[in-house]
């Protein structure tokens, strides 16, 4: 599976500000939508820093929207770009959003698991502004720049499976008994 291109939070909202009259829609998996009842519950901003398996460091910042399905309302229609950016306008009001934090979409229900994924794509179709999403991938940083995956003094990988230490005691010496704080239990 190729890696996605991760569209940052100025470039997703300048898409949604081009299409304000256009309805705002989310596919979340082929051919499965999130429902048009949904709402836009929060906009979080999450600093990142991490320290990869080959020792380096690294920060980002991610934008997550989160959508909510609610179970007992049934809408036709899926809320109007307008109505999403006016959300988005309210948070910035309060939490000056980051334009190069990679944006993610979480979203579950009964029958997906709640992820974050990626916007993949934005289709313009029959007055729908459609966000195709697509699931993360677990990747490996270290990997990703030519380099290894860290290494011991010894050099083994840091994946490698760690073996276990165990201490042999011979039990059968003369004089030696087991009780508390001897050691040999």
């Amino acid at each position: 599976m190729d890696k996605l291109e991760a569209i940052n939070w100025k470039t997703f909202k300048e898409t949604l500000e081009q299409h304000p009259d256009l309805t705002l829609q989310f596919q979340y998996a082929e051919n499965k939508w999130v429902g048009a009842s949904y709402h836009i519950t929060e906009i979080k901003q999450a600093p990142i820093v991490s320290v990869d398996c080959g020792g380096v460091m690294n920060s980002w910042t991610e934008i997550i929207m989160q959508l909510w399905e609610p179970t007992d309302e049934d809408q036709e229609r899926a809320m109007n770009v307008s109505k999403a950016l006016s959300i988005v306008k309210l948070v910035e009001k309060s939490l000056p959003l980051n334009p190069l934090g990679t944006v993610k979409i979480e979203f579950g229900n009964s029958q997906f698991d709640t992820r974050q994924m990626f916007p993949n794509d934005f289709i313009i179709s029959e007055g729908n502004l459609v966000i195709d999403l697509r699931p993360d991938a677990v990747q490996c940083k270290a990997m990703e720049r030519g380099g290894s995956c860290g290494t011991t003094a010894t050099g083994e990988e840091c994946c490698a499976p760690e073996k276990p230490k165990v201490e042999l005691k011979n039990l059968a010496v003369a004089g030696e008994s087991c009780t508390p704080g001897s050691g040999c239990c």
